[in-house]
């Protein structure tokens, strides 16, 4: 985008640059999101900047109105295979609250000053910066949501210290912690509601909160989370319905639809999280409700990029529907089914374990096997939560266990036991930031790992919108219906196809064939997603 056309997206208040770019308006010195309903500022006056944290950087305070720390991430986090891409999806999920910047610089196999340089060049702020803005919505959600102590919310929003969440907190939102609580509202931006609570922070160190007793998660944090465009939520619930394990993941049914829940594995401690199907808000300004019960709130930055990234809530549907709604086999099954996402995952390593599981059998099936792998090698919660039981196992678990109670071919276990070796010993690296080709190719050496698993999981583990899996039978099925419903591939001009399913065809669907391959799934069976084939 030129300058220019990102302030056309400003003066007409277009919500699908939310995220893209922010803008700084200098004769207020607040930075605002392109939707911002606040009257457009004069050209002259305005400053563009890729990232919050650029424009926090920049000496621009957030806007109160529009909040712009609360929009969806940029969609450019989830193509970029670069340096920059793969930071931003490690920054996202806490590496450098929890690691530093030392070591988001080593997994990227780079120095922490050219890692500063490339982001500062291409971002306008440097790793720290980008941590910091990230710390500080965090910060503002939980003074905003919930009762906590202020002295625990600095902690759990990743903050060295009391006195750096309080500088922090007043440099970006002009308020005090307490002013922050106070003003708390339920506009655009705001993330739930709970009662006030006395203001106790102070600019004294002090310790981390500590995790509740006997890793028993804490009271929920109600959160709400944003998307851009339209959202499938109907097929984006058939699809996690279809595949729940039993004991991590349960769908319960309700009178105002469906609530998706499961356990999650965090650095510190264990978590419930749960999503309501139904979305809130209104206009270009949507949300799906959500609720995070952790044993120790550190988690809570990592916590929210899981669940984003599982119900792959930063996609750009608009990008994806113009490109693939053009095609002549794609376009009538893009219009039938606006907002459809590429789920993710929760847990990368879950995810590889759960692809092999589904080798050459049914979603049903593969559920099956997966339930019987959680029940006898899963850690159990240190107490049941409605039909969640347990955690998923490690991989250094199942690297050396048996896997006789899942009745399946030797060399299948094999496979699994080899897939779970690598992952825990380094040698297939699936995290946020992950370099998705050396993954695809580590996975490919592994014995009994083919060209649909190691797609598969480059695909959900690694949230990359560009795969597509020709040998997969629903793709080729879904492919030949959809070119029989249109009289063949040689109507408008299509290319025809050669292949039905074939790589070749699918060249003209990128950067989106992942999402292409949602499409073809649901043509070719009734329900929405409904692979007749492979799924794990």
């Amino acid at each position: 985008m030129t300058e220019e056309s990102r302030y056309e997206a400003v003066r007409s208040r277009d919500a699908r640059f939310d995220g893209v770019f922010f803008l700084g308006v200098m004769s207020t010195g607040i930075y605002c999101r392109p939707s911002c309903p606040a009257m457009t500022p004069k050209r002259d006056n305005v400053r563009f900047h890729p990232t919050a944290a650029a424009a926090q950087r920049a000496g621009f305070r957030a806007c109160r109105r529009c909040r712009p720390d609360a929009v969806p991430g940029s969609p450019e986090w989830d193509v970029r295979a670069d340096v920059v891409g793969r930071a931003m999806r490690m920054i996202a999920d806490g590496v450098v609250d929890r690691e530093g910047v030392s070591g988001l610089a080593l997994r990227l196999g780079y120095s922490a000053r050219q890692l500063q340089r490339q982001l500062t060049a291409e971002l306008g702020a440097g790793p720290v910066a980008l941590a910091r803005a990230q710390r500080a919505h965090t910060a503002r959600l939980l003074l905003q949501t919930t009762s906590l102590p202020v002295t625990d919310i600095a902690f759990a929003a990743g903050f060295a210290s009391v006195r750096q969440f309080n500088d922090t907190v007043r440099e970006i939102y002009a308020a005090t912690p307490s002013g922050l609580r106070a003003a708390r509202r339920g506009g655009i931006g705001s993330v739930g509601k709970a009662t006030v609570a006395p203001d106790t922070a102070n600019t004294a160190s002090a310790s981390p909160p500590s995790a509740a007793p006997a890793g028993t998660p804490c009271a929920g944090v109600p959160l709400r989370l944003a998307y851009r465009g339209p959202l499938d939520a109907a097929a984006l619930f058939d699809f996690l319905e279809r595949r729940a394990v039993p004991g991590i993941e349960e769908v319960r049914h309700g009178g105002s639809g469906r609530v998706y829940r499961r356990t999650l594995t965090l650095d510190y401690g264990v978590g419930v999280a749960e999503v309501d199907e139904h979305a809130g808000g209104g206009g270009d300004h949507r949300w799906l409700a959500a609720r995070l019960r952790l044993a120790d709130l550190r988690d809570l930055t990592a916590a929210v990029a899981r669940l984003r990234q599982l119900l792959d809530l930063d996609a750009d549907p608009y990008a994806i529907a113009e490109r693939l709604g053009a095609d002549p086999l794609l376009g009538p099954l893009v219009t039938a089914a606006p907002g459809i996402r590429s789920p993710g995952a929760a847990d990368p390593h879950e995810l590889a374990v759960r692809a092999v599981l589904g080798q050459q059998v049914s979603v049903a099936a593969a559920r099956g096997l997966t339930g019987r792998l959680v029940a006898g090698y899963g850690k159990p919660l240190p107490a049941p939560d409605g039909a969640l039981t347990h955690l998923f196992p490690r991989a250094e678990t199942l690297a050396g266990a048996p896997l006789e109670e899942l009745g399946m071919p030797r060399a299948r276990k094999d496979t699994l036991r080899a897939v779970c070796a690598a992952l825990a010993d380094g040698t297939v690296v699936l995290e946020p930031g992950a370099e998705r080709a050396e993954c695809e190719r580590s996975l490919l050496a592994l014995p009994g790992i083919g060209p649909w698993t190691a797609g598969y999981v480059r695909m959900r583990a690694l949230g990359d919108p560009d795969v597509f899996l020709p040998g997969d039978a629903g793709v080729r099925h879904g492919l030949a219906a959809v070119a029989g419903a249109v009289g063949g591939a040689a109507v408008r001009g299509a290319p025809p196809v050669r292949d039905p399913g074939g790589a070749t065809d699918a060249e003209r669907w990128r950067p989106w064939r992942s999402y292409a391959l949602h499409h073809l799934w649901r043509a070719a069976a009734p329900g929405p997603f409904a692979s007749a084939t492979r799924g794990s």
